[in-house]
C-alpha cells in the first residue's frame, strides 16, 4: 500500500511539472518560428509587423488567440489557451 502511494505521488509530481505553461518566447520558438521572425517576413509577417498592425487595439489579444485556436485567417495551432495567450502577448510586445 505504501509503495503504491509513493508511486502515485511521484507520478503526480511528474505530471504537475510537465503541465507548467511555457513562456511566450518558448511557445513562439517551438510553434511559430518556422513561419514568423522578429524582424523579417517569412511565410507570415514579422512579429514587429503584427505588433504594429494591432497597436492600440484593445481586442487584439482575444482576436489573435481566436484566429490561432480556430484556424481562421491563420493555420490552426495546436496549443493550450495559456500557451496561445502567452505567444500572442509576446508577439504584441515586439518593437
Amino acid at each position: 500500500m505504501r509503495t503504491a502511494f509513493i508511486v502515485l505521488a511521484a507520478a503526480g509530481l511528474i505530471v504537475a511539472g510537465g503541465a507548467q505553461a511555457q513562456s511566450g518566447a518558448e511557445v513562439v520558438k517551438s510553434k511559430c518560428s518556422g513561419c514568423h521572425d522578429m524582424e523579417a517576413k517569412k511565410a507570415g509577417p514579422s512579429w514587429k509587423d503584427i505588433a504594429a498592425k494591432y497597436k492600440g487595439n484593445k481586442d487584439a489579444s482575444a482576436t489573435l488567440v481566436t484566429k490561432l485556436k480556430e484556424g481562421k485567417g491563420h493555420m490552426k495551432v495546436s496549443a493550450s489557451d495559456a500557451e496561445l495567450s502567452a505567444a500572442v502577448q509576446y508577439a504584441l510586445a515586439a518593437k
